[in-house]
């Protein structure tokens, strides 16, 4: 199968439904954000097409299924259970073929590869996750009415928007503008969250995934499946980006290296932060065994930079080959290990499993090659090199082999010949094994670049071996120790950088999300008039966007219209200061004339009454203070992605002074504040 020639990728087009799906369909062309082109026919895009379709059919077997299932245990008809029982092991069989099916597609190993003609051994990388189309039309413009007193058809282009995005995210490009776009969606779920999924209510929105290995469908109100499927995406995706960069070259090999500990850096951080997920491939068992899986991807890129570091090879550097390639196998082994526990086995494709075991197969006799050439091919030690040959062979072996003394093995061709010989009698073992795991898989015979790294290196081994093999030769080969396995790069685990893609909250026009948010509920805005008096309006300003009454002068003007410490002032003269700063109203304020200030203003429910005052003012006691710099509050807000947010409880920390807190949405009278 020749590699793809575009970065496309298509996606299910699962979704029912009418109205708002009309409305995106004619937007999709118009989008500033777009994914691939799902109808480009390129390998890659022809593979996520079929996952598509398997994903489809494997819903409709699996509805049919639950609905027999449920006939099953109803009825008390001996002959209807007879057809049912028959009914259900047809679905069965069919849904059999079909995972069948997919598990193949998912060993397309290839398809992900690069065009060079350098041949190299094939990485694992990961589909992505499908999705359906979802209509949030409807459902935030009645959260926007209900929730914020505002029409919600002032806000159809904020909302059709976010759908264009959630959209063009689903058929993210193969490189970093797709990364991009997977990231800015999800940090735009951030402030969706915040708007929308008040903790106590939910939206009505169900968000469909499919399994990324098996296709069985899962849904959930919550807004963390959302989240962390498109995390799981991004992982994939890093994936994909590392299995088709051109290893034969240094550049290829650094960009490799980073896109799979990003890719381990994403599982990882999905696994930490996210539980009790709905679908297998989200799993802590499976997003444990990624992310081993990643690191053992990283450290054979690393071997292979050390292979093409080191054109002229040395006794010292032949022994750091063979250490490299003893760390590969011993990370690919641990990934076997845990491929092939309970939980996992089953699961994972069987052409993965089987690939990991050849592969650590394969390091092990490339390590024991490696230590032959050293010992057979590079000349003895002279005496001024015999000290660090010495302390470099004392770490080679995880048990010294038997024999003279360490001095005399380096300085004695014949005797650097035998352990050379015994070192290729094992390499030639291993890469036996391996050709004959790999012949076990059908998936991984049809794969010849595979077939062809592993028997160029079981040949090599073999010409080698009779080459220092001698006719006179009447010891018998001992069993060459193996090798310690040493790395000078240790694979690095990077979690994702959410604050490297800037969002800014597209639902902005709502107001600051420290006062105006799902989670907070405010009185209806009331508006009061105010006319001057001779010490001014008699009322306290504290903040920014928005202002906050810190303080009512008592028998003041503003005590008499009714003002309240704690009101948010929203509104001056018809203006919408929501998101004014503190100078801006205050200079409204003051341009008034003799006819007064029409002002509007809200109170949160819960902040108002003699009880919060006292709140506030043990909150001033205990050494609050003011808040001073609000990113939630500014018009282009980031997601802090340095804090340890979770994927189902989102840490909300900004910077700010360090005694501030979000539990209390305004704190007492500080030095900051001014009286009108």
């Amino acid at each position: 199968m020749m590699p793809p020639a575009e970065d496309e990728q298509s996606t299910v087009e699962g979704g029912e439904g009418v109205g708002g799906f009309a409305l995106l369909r004619a937007l999709k062309s118009s989008s500033a954000r777009k994914g691939c082109d799902p109808f480009a026919q390129t390998q890659r895009s022809k593979l996520q097409h079929r996952r598509a379709r398997i994903n489809q059919q494997i819903n409709k077997e699996m509805r049919m299924r639950a609905g027999a299932e449920n006939l099953f245990r109803a009825t008390s008809n001996h002959k209807v259970k007879e057809t049912v029982a028959l009914e259900l092991s047809y679905v069965n069989s069919n849904l059999q073929l079909l995972k069948e099916e997919l598990e193949e597609l998912n060993s397309c190993m290839d398809v992900y590869q690069n065009d060079s003609e350098s041949i190299s051994v094939p990485m694992i990388p990961l589909g992505l996750k499908e999705t359906k189309e979802l209509d949030l039309l409807v459902p935030l413009k009645d959260f926007i009415s209900e929730h914020y007193g505002e029409e919600g058809v002032m806000f159809e282009k904020e909302i059709k928007e976010f759908m264009e995005l959630r959209q063009a995210m689903r058929t993210p490009s193969r490189n970093e503008a797709g990364l991009e776009l997977l990231m800015e969606y999800y940090n735009q779920l951030y402030f969706l969250d915040s708007r929308f999924f008040p903790p106590s209510k939910s939206l009505g929105v169900f968000f469909h995934w499919y399994d990324s290995l098996t296709g069985v469908p899962s849904h959930q109100r919550a807004l963390a499946f959302e989240k962390g499927s498109v995390l799981f995406n991004i992982g994939a995706l890093h994936t994909q980006i590392g299995a088709r960069q051109d290893r034969a070259s240094l550049p290829g090999l650094n960009q490799a290296i980073d896109a799979f500990q990003k890719a381990a850096g994403a599982f990882n951080y999905l696994k930490e932060n996210f539980s009790n997920a709905p679908s297998l491939d989200m799993s802590t068992a499976s997003l444990n065994m990624l992310v081993r899986l990643m690191v053992a991807q990283v450290q054979e890129c690393v071997f292979e930079k050390v292979t093409l570091l080191h054109a002229q090879k040395d006794f010292l550097t032949w022994l750091q080959l063979a250490q490299e390639a003893a760390r590969v196998e011993d990370v690919y082994l641990l990934v076997h290990q845990t491929m092939t526990q309970a939980h996992v086995k089953d699961y994972v494709p069987f052409s993965w499993t089987t690939m990991v075991h050849v592969k650590s197969e394969h390091f092990k006799a490339l390590s024991h090659y490696f230590a032959a050439i050293a010992l057979c091919d590079c000349p003895a030690a002279s005496d001024a090199e015999l000290p660090e040959h010495e302390k470099a062979f004392l770490q080679f072996h995880i048990t010294m082999p038997e024999g003279p003394s360490l001095r005399v093995l380096l300085q004695d061709p014949e005797e650097r010949r035998k352990l050379g010989k015994a070192h290729l009698k094992k390499a030639i073992m291993k890469h036996e094994e391996a050709m004959r795991i790999h012949g076990l898989c059908k998936i991984l015979r049809k794969m010849d670049i595979l077939q062809e790294v592993l028997s160029f290196a079981h040949k090599r081994s073999l010409s080698k071996y009779s080459e220092i093999d001698h006719e006179e030769d009447f010891f018998e080969t001992g069993d060459a120790p193996d090798i310690h396995p040493k790395t000078h790069q240790k694979p690095e685990i990077k979690s994702p950088s959410f604050s490297q893609v800037k969002v800014t909250d597209l639902f902005h026009r709502l107001g600051p999300l420290s006062v105006f948010s799902a989670k907070n509920k405010w009185y209806p805005m009331r508006r009061v008039h105010l006319m001057r008096g001779e010490n001014g309006f008699g009322f306290t300003l504290r903040g920014d966007s928005p202002v906050l009454i810190a303080g009512v002068i008592p028998g003041g003007c503003a005590a008499e219209a009714g003002l309240k410490e704690g009101d948010y002032i929203i509104l001056v003269n018809g203006k919408d200061c929501r998101w004014s700063k503190h100078a801006e109203v205050v200079q409204l304020l003051k341009s008034t004339g003799e006819e007064g200030v029409e002002i509007g203003v809200i109170t949160l429910q819960g902040s108002e009454g003699p009880k919060a005052v006292e709140k506030k003012a043990a909150a001033m006691s205990s050494g609050s203070g003011l808040l001073k710099s609000n990113k939630e509050n500014s018009r282009k807000s980031l997601m802090n992605s340095k804090s340890a947010s979770t994927l189902l409880v989102w840490n909300k920390k900004s910077k700010r002074s360090k005694n501030s807190t979000y539990s209390i949405p305004f704190t007492a009278v500080g030095d900051n504040e001014a009286m009108y």
